[in-house]
């Protein structure tokens, strides 16, 4: 038997509210910025390099921006509306950096819905201290058809020098 944590389970257009909210949550990790640096091919020395980021306006290392804007699509796709979201539209605005073991919070909240399963949402994100690090809107195609599914089980990554 699997528990909710284990299940991605969408919100369709129709269960939607103007109002509506959900969270979503995570800690950079020190491999988070690594992997996002690998895979986006980002690798400004303020993201990586600790002399040269102790010299930057921010005096550490900080996170890739899009990071936190990964986390509003993670948001989107598994949590609300979910599974079978068609992300179309987002606007950030970057409030404060983020750093490492910072633990951000993604907060979705539908500002309308629009023809064609369209669904804007309001999308804030704070950190540990409920300090705004990024706000912006999203638009997205909402499913229609409700789905259950398991959720991945993704493989180990190990990051070699």
């Amino acid at each position: 038997m699997s528990s909710p944590l284990d299940t991605l389970e969408n919100i369709t257009y129709d269960e939607l509210n103007e109002g509506d909210s959900a969270t979503f949550t995570r800690t950079l990790t020190e491999n988070d910025l690594v992997l996002f640096a690998a895979v986006s091919g980002d690798v400004n020395p303020v993201h990586l390099d600790p002399e040269f980021a102790a010299e930057s306006m921010f005096g550490e290392r900080i996170a890739h921006g899009m990071w936190s804007g990964s986390l509003i699509s993670a948001a989107l796709a598994t949590v609300m509306p979910g599974p079978g979201t068609i992300y179309l539209e987002q606007h950030l605005a970057f409030k404060r950096p983020v750093k490492l073991d910072d633990t951000l919070t993604v907060t979705l909240s539908v500002l309308r819905k629009d023809p064609k399963n369209r669904v804007v949402f309001k999308c804030d994100v704070t950190n540990q201290n409920n300090q705004k690090v990024v706000s912006g809107e999203a638009k997205v195609i909402a499913p229609t058809e409700k789905v259950s599914l398991p959720k991945p089980v993704l493989p180990d990554i190990a990051i070699k020098d």
